[in-house]
């Protein structure tokens, strides 16, 4: 067997059963290894949406996702997706075909480049290390949660591989215990304190480690909250103000700046999240749990940092300290006024125009609840992500980690592959929609149960509302209306334009139907004069 078909093979013996990729000439013999190996393959129509659908995989499934590119040129035009993976932990395996001569036009230093954007550079450099720098990036992968590019020299893929290799045994898995002082130090922390939130991150996504601190929620009074990317974490408890930071309701902000003590859980607390700070009350104490001992204080000043696993970390902790934040009139507020769609706002619907909120809070009803939303990154995403409720963390996927926009529809590609007894929604805007438009190809082709909803405003919105109240000229950040429901039908989608709330009655069609096509809503949304977690963002507050 040649090293680049055993790379292939060994990978899909440990365990990576989903690929996603562009094939071309270096890396074709890896990627038919692992599909005659077992694994299953998707073809994307470019390198940056398949890096995307193997992160929305790994992020959703907890397994490895794999990807395949081609040399120099696909490894690049992967980068984005990779670059999002990398600084969200997301466990993935890129296997990136690499030219052995500088001067060949495919060379690029591909461990410099993969190196910058934070993510793990190995190298496979012959067949006798090839078995083990194979497992080595596996395990990086899995057990470190880190995206690991796998460079694979044209030549080193060439070499034979001698008969009779096997896998090592895999290491026996290990939990981080917490400093038992620190966690003492925290139990006093709650101990004393009188209004107590939890805040739960991507590092406490996990179900373990939701008992295990929801549990100790319970026996401490603790509000709970989440960042944007665990939001449906704890969406059945009554004591949940759903997402802390720019996207939180008025009653969440409330609420998280009352606190006298607010922990994060496998959370960065970073200014997302904190809203720069302002959600930190005078006096509040802060304490961080995170397995990462230098991610410990690195956005903000912590009063206590707590190295260890979320979820062993919380059941550690012995106190309780009855209800404190936990009283009637707090109850009774969650239950009218934490969803963003209580909030009493002005429709600024009009004859041509659906305001963003008028037309998620009419899709929110209309939807199966078992569903999986993908967020795009732009000024309209704070109203799926706040108005579109989830059945649980992994009805949520969030591709934000870069803040690059065009991600959305190929994340909604990996969650559909990953759990396809959901229907899948995509929300995108019309720039990322355009951006990653040619992966409507790979939703028609494998059929996918998927609904995309492009907030159409026709232009960067973001950029709009950011420097519009200044007078500069927006000409670079608009653009003529476009038919994307006309172009998606020309992919092989149902596509529906949508102007006014009563545009949406097919959707209910579509939705109690078989939906034997994805469905494309083209949304023309009214002005929102800048979102309001955009205005906090760019205020700083």
């Amino acid at each position: 067997m040649r090293v680049g078909a055993a790379a292939g093979r060994v990978l899909a013996e440990l365990g990576v059963g989903q690929v996603f990729g562009v094939v071309g000439s270096g890396n074709f013999h890896v990627t038919n290894s692992l599909i005659d190996a077992g694994a299953d393959y998707v073809a994307a129509r470019h390198e940056c949406g398949a890096a995307t659908m193997a992160d929305a995989y790994g992020r959703l499934s907890g397994r490895v996702g794999a990807v395949t590119v081609h040399q120099g040129c696909g490894l690049t035009n992967a980068m984005t997706g990779i670059a999002e993976a990398a600084k969200s932990r997301t466990p993935m395996i890129v296997l990136a075909a690499e030219a052995d001569d500088p001067r060949s036009n495919f060379y690029v230093d591909q461990d410099a480049l993969t190196r910058s954007v934070g993510a793990v550079s190995m190298r496979l450099s012959s067949a006798a290390d090839a078995v083990a720098t194979a497992v080595a990036a596996y395990r990086t992968a899995i057990d470190d949660r880190r995206t690991v590019v796998l460079n694979l020299p044209l030549g080193a893929q060439a070499e034979e591989l001698a008969d009779g290799w096997t896998l090592p045994a895999p290491p026996a898995g290990t939990v981080v215990a917490a400093p038992a002082a620190d966690v003492e130090r925290l139990a006093s922390a709650l101990a004393v304190s009188k209004r107590p939130v939890f805040v739960a991150g991507r590092g406490a996504r996990s179900p373990e480690a939701r008992d295990a601190v929801r549990a100790l929620a319970e026996r401490t009074g603790a509000l709970l909250a989440t960042s944007a990317a665990a939001k449906g974490l704890f969406h059945d408890d009554p004591w949940s103000v759903d997402v802390s930071g720019g996207f939180a309701s008025p009653l969440a902000a409330e609420l998280i700046r009352g606190a006298d003590l607010i922990v994060g859980w496998g959370c960065a607390l970073n200014m997302w999240t904190m809203r720069h700070g302002e959600l930190i009350g005078s006096g509040t104490t802060v304490v961080q749990v995170d397995l990462e001992t230098d991610a410990l204080g690195r956005h903000r000043a912590i009063d206590l940092g707590v190295a260890g696993d979320a979820a062993a970390t919380a059941r550690a902790v012995a106190t309780a300290a009855g209800t404190r934040y936990r009283t009637a009139g707090i109850g009774r507020r969650i239950a009218a006024e934490s969803r963003w769609r209580d909030v009493p706002f002005d429709d600024a619907s009009g004859a041509d125009r659906i305001d963003p909120r008028t037309l998620s809070i009419a899709l929110d009803d209309l939807l199966p609840t078992e569903r999986t939303v993908c967020i795009d990154s732009g000024n309209f995403m704070g109203y799926p992500s706040m108005f579109l409720s989830v059945p649980d963390e992994l009805g949520f996927c969030f591709t934000q980690a870069f803040q690059s926009i065009g991600l959305g529809l190929a994340s909604a590609v990996g969650a559909a592959i990953e759990q396809p007894h959901r229907l899948t929604v995509a929300a995108l805007g019309d720039g990322g929609a355009a951006m990653s438009i040619a992966e409507l190809d790979t939703v028609a082709r494998l059929g996918l149960d998927m609904m995309i909803v492009v907030y159409n405003d026709e232009a960067y919105g973001a950029e709009v509302h950011h420097f519009g109240p200044d007078g500069d000229d927006l000409n670079t950040v608009r653009f003529p209306e476009t038919d994307l429901a006309a172009i998606a039908r020309g992919f092989g989608l149902d596509g529906l334009t949508v102007r006014t709330i009563d545009d949406l009655d097919p959707v209910a069609t579509w939705v109690a139907g078989e939906r034997s096509r994805p469905l494309l809503i083209d949304a023309k949304i009214a002005d929102d004069g800048g979102s309001w977690w955009l205005k906090n963002a760019f205020r700083g507050h």
